[in-house]
C-alpha cells in the first residue's frame, strides 16, 4: 500500500483530501505545515506528498525544495495544491521541483488521477 502524507493547515481541507486518497485505498499520514512534514518524512518516508503553498512556519515551496534537495527524498513525487492559481504561480511552484500542480477548487477525480499517476511513474 502506497504512502502519502498530506500537508495542509486547514483542518477540513485536510481531512477531505486524506478521505479522498483513502478511498482509492492509500496509507494516508498528515502535517499542518511544512516544520511538521519535515519531521514526519525524516522518521518514515512517503511515497507521494500532496501540500499546501500557504501555511504557517514553512510554505509549500520551502518544503518542495527540501524534499527535491534531499538525496533520501529527492525522488518522493509533490503534488501542490493551492488557492494561488495564477500561472505564475504555476510556474512557480514547477521551478521549486513540484510534479504537478492543482488549483484549488479543484475535481476530486483530478486529485485522485494525479495522484495514481505520479504514483505509477515514480
Amino acid at each position: 500500500m502506497s504512502k502519502v502524507l498530506v500537508v495542509e493547515d486547514s483542518p477540513p481541507q485536510r481531512e477531505m483530501i486524506s478521505d479522498l486518497l483513502k478511498g482509492i485505498g492509500l496509507s494516508v499520514t498528515s502535517a499542518g505545515d511544512g516544520v511538521e512534514a519535515l519531521e514526519q518524512i525524516k522518521n518514515s518516508r512517503p511515497d507521494i506528498v500532496v501540500l499546501d503553498i500557504v501555511m504557517p512556519r514553512m510554505n509549500g515551496y520551502e518544503l518542495c525544495r527540501r524534499i527535491k534537495l534531499d538525496p533520501k527524498t529527492q525522488e518522493v513525487p509533490v503534488v501542490m495544491c493551492s488557492t494561488k492559481g495564477e500561472e505564475f504561480d504555476r510556474y512557480w511552484g514547477m521551478r521549486q521541483g513540484a510534479d504537478a500542480y492543482i488549483a484549488k477548487p479543484f475535481q476530486p477525480q483530478e486529485l485522485v488521477g494525479t495522484v495514481k499517476q505520479l504514483l505509477r511513474k515514480s
